[in-house]
């Protein structure tokens, strides 16, 4: 990442969307950043933490999204230049605090970058977050392509402080995961002393306290500064048009869908019909570049992601400047041009182009291409969700799903996001029936164990992982210990943000840097809440199902903690505590009794099922040595053996 900290401007550097939005950070010269992590805004955070090493940056992975967000206000109020980061899901998190942030104003330039996730490529949805910024009434930057998402964000924290206001600025996964050219800015040092000053009176924007309170009235002074924003998006620079004077077809796109409506474009050679008018600056809309330019075609499609957001507000720019610009044909997600679900591409772009403007155009022989379909889908090999080799979780559920069918009630797990979210697929036994926002597990199961007086006798069990224990968890699990709820709260510990590439959270030992911090144990939490706190460890799979049966014939809100560190931990990754082997002569395969359990139910991707040999084999290149399979085995044919011995 050295080009993060290049100091010759002009110099040209292949990079990723998010690299190139921390450079932008880095030449704005930013003080504070802030994020809770989750793909595809993770790296964001992860290289300024880098860079916070070489300057003098703070860099924090925060509890959760409003917490993040609530630690770059902060700096904010304080003088400094901060940024908060964070994907799609976690502005809802935030949205609460980020309403009052609006009304009360900022002081140093503070940019709020979610990374949206169109297609839901690593997410449980493809939430428009771009909605937020027009119903909080704050301003929303879209950059159109790598060079932008730089520039883009260190105009960002200028714009902050010309409006006085947190500015919105939203990314989406193949921007901010792909890669581009980009040329370097100046780079400086960073600059600022801070200070809170709240000497003034309160509405004073530079000495007051910084309150939500409506006197004077803030959110008259809130629709001013959107006034003022649109004055200047009137002649932002990132707001562009290519194509001819006069269009046969406008496209008003944004995002990274300025990439695919030019490669449209220029796959249908249709340069001189077709002109695009790529914003930037998406909300408030500046309405006199927009009517300029509807006045010059009769036909308009909108090219955008997800949902039409873009169409719909320029929609009412055209009704109300109906005199000057005209009546429009209008092509996009509305009248169904458009799809208002998952990705866009440039194949999707090219197709809505042809049939508006009559171009022939075949980018693949159609016979050709089924052909080639179904041959590549013959050869592909089955390959389902699963939980990695020596997953923890896998022992969990397995555990779970074991003791759930011994007790013979009905019993079932509530759950939510994380790597676990695969317990109600088939390599979780199919355990886990409920799964919703982070911390819903426990929220959920709390509802469920409080459901006895309408005769519900079925045995009630939410499970959440480590990180999402301190970002959502608690507040429920107290709900359900104070209201008694009659459930059983497993903690699946796998010790870090596993999913998203092992940040830390207070109950390790690190902060952003590396450097030391001390922990909070999630036991003495629970224990401070007043829930019976036992630990299991899942590999120990008959220990782990006694403690399940023991806490289902008891009452009230308990805790059991699974702890395992996940198997591809930095400090795991490879190193196997059991050497694992099948006993070819022990293993009879379908003729055990078994029908194959560990290839056919178990099914951890480090066992295979051998045709050749009609038994069971441990693939040593991925098997992680957990030794979970040697006792599920119910022939022993898997041995198990410390390692180095």
């Amino acid at each position: 990442m050295s080009y993060l900290f290049d100091t010759n401007e002009g110099a040209r550097y292949l990079m990723m969307g998010n690299d190139a939005i921390v450079r932008g950070a880095l030449e704005a010269n930013v003080n504070v950043a802030s994020a809770y992590p989750g793909t595809p805004s993770s790296e964001i955070i992860e290289n300024l933490s880098k860079a916070s090493q070489k300057r003098n940056i703070y860099v924090e992975w925060s509890v959760n999204e409003k917490v993040a967000l609530e630690v770059s206000f902060a700096a904010s109020i304080a003088g400094l230049r901060s940024i908060c980061a964070m994907k799609q899901n976690g502005v809802n998190v935030a949205s609460d605090f980020l309403l009052h942030v609006a009304l009360s104003g900022t002081r140093g330039g503070a940019v709020l970058l979610h990374c949206d996730d169109p297609g839901a490529l690593s997410s449980i949805n493809e939430g428009e977050s771009r909605h937020f910024a027009r119903m909080i009434e704050l301003p929303l930057l879209e950059p159109g392509d790598f060079q932008e998402a730089k520039e883009m964000t260190k105009w960002a924290f200028e714009l902050s402080e010309e409006l006085r206001s947190i500015v919105i600025m939203r990314s989406v996964t193949r921007l901010s995961h792909a890669s581009g050219n980009v040329i370097l800015g100046k780079l400086g040092a960073p600059e600022g002393k801070a200070q809170f000053k709240y000497e003034a009176v309160p509405g004073d924007a530079d000495s007051g306290p910084v309150i939500t309170m409506p006197v004077p009235p803030h959110h008259a002074l809130l629709q001013e500064k959107l006034k003022k924003a649109v004055a200047i998006f009137e002649k932002s620079p990132f707001n562009t048009y290519t194509g001819p004077a006069k269009p046969e077809l406008l496209i008003i796109t944004c995002s990274a869908c300025n990439l695919y409506s030019r490669e449209a474009v220029h796959l249908l050679n249709a340069q001189d019909r077709v002109g695009i008018l790529k914003i930037g600056t998406t909300w408030p809309l500046p309405p006199k570049l927009i009517a300029r330019h509807l006045a010059m075609t009769e036909k308009v499609l909108f090219v955008e992601e997800v949902l039409p957001f873009l169409e719909e507000n320029v929609k009412v720019i055209a009704a109300e400047t109906a005199a000057e610009v005209g009546i429009k044909q209008f092509y996009g997600k509305n009248d169904g041009a458009m799809p208002t679900i998952n990705e866009m591409n440039p194949d999707i772009v090219v197709d809505v182009i042809k049939k508006i403007l009559g171009i022939e155009y075949i980018a693949m022989d159609e016979g050709y291409a089924n052909r080639a379909k179904g041959h590549l889908i013959a050869r592909a090999p089955v390959r389902d969700l699963t939980f990695c080799p020596g997953c923890p979780h896998r022992a969990s559920f397995w555990n779970l799903h074991n003791a759930l069918a011994m007790d013979n009630r009905r019993g079932f797990v509530c759950g939510d996001i994380g790597c676990y979210t695969l317990g109600f697929l088939p390599c979780g036994f199919s355990t886990m029936k409920t799964s919703h926002s982070m911390g819903s597990g426990i929220g959920i199961a709390s509802g469920f164990g409080k459901l006895t007086q309408f005769g519900m006798d079925q045995p009630i069990l939410a499970v959440c992982g480590d990180s999402t224990f301190f970002h959502a968890a608690i507040p429920a699990l107290v709900n359900a210990i104070h209201n008694k709820s009659d459930v059983i709260f497993v903690l699946l510990d796998n010790s870090g943000t596993a999913m998203t590439g092992f940040q830390p959270h207070p109950g390790t030992p690190l902060d952003a840097r590396g450097g030391a911090l001390p922990t909070i144990d999630p036991a003495e939490v629970c224990r401070s809440l007043g829930a019976t706190v036992e630990y299991a460890d899942p590999f120990d799979t008959e220990e782990t199902q006694k403690k399940l049966l023991a806490l289902m014939r008891e009452k009230g809100a308990r805790v059991l903690i699974m702890k395992q560190m996940c198997a591809l931990s930095p400090e795991k990754k490879g190193k196997k505590r059991f050497e694992v082997k099948v006993d070819q002569q022990i293993c009879r395969g379908d003729t055990c009794g078994c029908s194959r359990l560990c290839t056919r139910i178990f099914r951890c991707p480090g066992l295979v099922w051998d045709n050749k040999r009609q038994a069971a084999v441990i693939d040593e290149v991925i098997c992680a040595g957990c030794g979970v399979c040697a006792e599920i085995c119910p022939s022993g044919a898997i041995k198990k053996t410390e390692a180095g011995r």
